[in-house]
């Protein structure tokens, strides 16, 4: 844990949240800022700063996150209609919390490209 992060306080019940979802390795939680009807963060407990920071060892979470995020649309109603899971990689990105993190969208069309 990083104990200046947003996202590890969040973790650890330090800063409250409105969890959807969570497991040994996973937390998902509504996003205070949403940009869809529908918008999750998925987030592992172990404090992983960037996409860039992944190890091999972390294949397992990260297919893990994407099996959860498939959970949370079928159960929260939206996996059919469709939905989009985003990762932010460092400032030009759009990244804004160091820690690894995948926004789960739904609940409106979404355009293309992104950004």
């Amino acid at each position: 844990m990083d104990k200046n992060c947003l996202f590890c306080k969040i973790v650890t019940g330090d800063i409250p949240s409105q969890k959807v979802y969570e497991d040994e390795t996973v937390v998902a939680f509504r996003d205070i800022d949403p940009q869809a009807p529908e918008h999750i963060l998925l987030i592992p407990r172990r404090h992983i700063p960037t996409t860039l920071d992944l190890a091999a060892a972390e294949r397992e979470l990260v297919g893990h996150i994407f099996l959860v995020a498939g959970q949370l649309a079928r159960k929260l109603g939206f996996a059919e209609a469709g939905f989009r899971i985003v990762n932010n990689c460092n400032a030009a990105g759009g990244q804004l919390v160091w820690h690894l993190h995948f926004h789960l969208l739904a609940g409106r069309q979404m355009g293309w490209p992104p950004g």
